[in-house]
């Protein structure tokens, strides 16, 4: 069975992006976005009969979802526990669930207190799947997601011959996108200059090749395809999802492959359940924790060959007027770091023509996608019905 228009993303929502969410919990934020989300899509609370919990979420259970909207008859819930993979996990899971007929319409709420919740180093080591990376890294003394992934980046710059200035392309990039959205947490302009001047964080990661730390939530509402068009908005169909890992074993320096993702693995499923190609995608949502980590996808999606990401992104290629629109919202990097949920809520924005002025013209399929702590990646393809 195939999941390709069964079901569609009706409502999108969320708050304000910031530095301090002002003492508001989780949950608090969650409900915000959640009752935007429902309100988009032109339903009551109590029509909510599905929770899907991706476990960047925070310290929250559906439970808390059916107590506070009053969700009288919660029929299916789960976590997908899959770190920045979560999001877009969850989206595969929701559709999965209400084309069975397991629900009709399910919630997709996500909030983060990254910037005033703690230390980045102390959340990553209470992560169960951090326990991987134990005996190898922890010992070296890296501690923070930058200090995992920078070994990725500097292999595939060795090999392959990438710059800090490609990387600074997809920063730059992304940040002028943000200055367009209007609910975004950088909006000054950002130059190559300014890139290169930034201290380093983890070599060859500058300070503009990390994702921010934010306050906010987002979230979505999918439905039943055949539902979903008696309802306010204009319906974005869900065409092609998948999951992949990346190979074994799970310590990140000891993969055969430093340059692979487990996107690489999803990402000709989506496609051919979609019944698409790289060649036909309008926008994409990349998830960018690190530039190169955007890179290593626009690799690993079929956008170009292993080792040809940075030739690619140069030249003003990922902006709105380019080859592929990529963060139209400003991503991890530039909008807020929502764990990749705000990058599903830019597409349908996108798909449905109402993203203002990043909007890309004539917005017609576009993908998403998630990258778990350990290399996980998750996609959606999705269509403007």
């Amino acid at each position: 069975m195939s999941l390709s228009g069964k079901a569609a993303v009706t409502g999108v929502g969320d708050t304000d992006y910031t530095r301090d969410a002002g003492g508001r919990s989780v949950l608090a934020l969650q409900l915000e976005a959640s009752l935007g989300a429902i309100r988009d899509a032109g339903l009551h609370p109590r029509e909510i009969d599905g929770i899907v919990m991706p476990i960047a979420s925070g310290a929250t259970v559906a439970e808390d979802f059916v107590t506070n909207l009053g969700i009288p008859d919660l029929r299916f819930s789960v976590a997908t526990p899959l770190g920045g993979a979560g999001p877009v996990a969850a989206v595969q899971c929701a559709a999965a669930a209400v084309a069975a007929g397991l629900c009709t319409h399910a919630l997709i709420p996500l909030g983060r207190t990254g910037r005033t919740g703690g230390r980045i180093g102390t959340r990553i080591q209470q992560m169960p799947q951090f326990r991987t990376v134990g005996e190898f890294e922890a010992p070296m003394g890296a501690i923070a997601p930058a200090q995992y992934y920078a070994p990725m980046a500097r292999r595939h710059m060795e090999l392959f011959g990438t710059t800090s200035r490609q990387l600074a392309e997809i920063a730059v990039t992304t940040r002028r996108h943000a200055i367009l959205n209007g609910n975004a947490s950088m909006t000054k302009p950002l130059t190559i200059e300014e890139h290169h001047a930034s201290r380093m964080i983890a070599d060859p990661f500058r300070l503009f090749d990390c994702s921010l730390e934010s306050d906010g939530a987002c979230a979505v509402v999918i439905s039943a395809a055949d539902r979903a068009r008696d309802l306010r908005q204009p319906r974005v169909l869900i065409t092609g999802v998948a999951e992949g890992h990346p190979d074994s074993p799970s310590a990140i320096t000891q993969r055969p492959d430093l340059t692979r993702l487990g996107l690489a693995k999803a990402a000709p499923r989506a496609f051919a359940m979609a019944g698409v190609t790289p060649a036909d995608i309008d926008v994409a949502e990349i998830y960018d924790c690190f530039t190169w980590v955007v890179l290593c996808q626009l690799e690993d999606l079929g956008f170009c060959g292993k080792g040809e990401g940075g030739a690619f992104v140069e030249g003003g290629a990922l902006g709105l007027d380019g080859r592929l629109p990529v963060n139209t919202h400003g991503g991890l990097l530039s909008q807020a770091h929502m764990a990749g949920m705000n990058h599903v809520v830019e597409l349908v924005r996108q798909l449905r023509g109402g993203a203002g002025r990043a909007q890309v013209k004539d917005a017609e399929l576009g993908l998403v996608t998630g990258y778990g702590d350990l290399g996980d990646g998750t996609i959606a393809i999705m269509a403007r019905a």
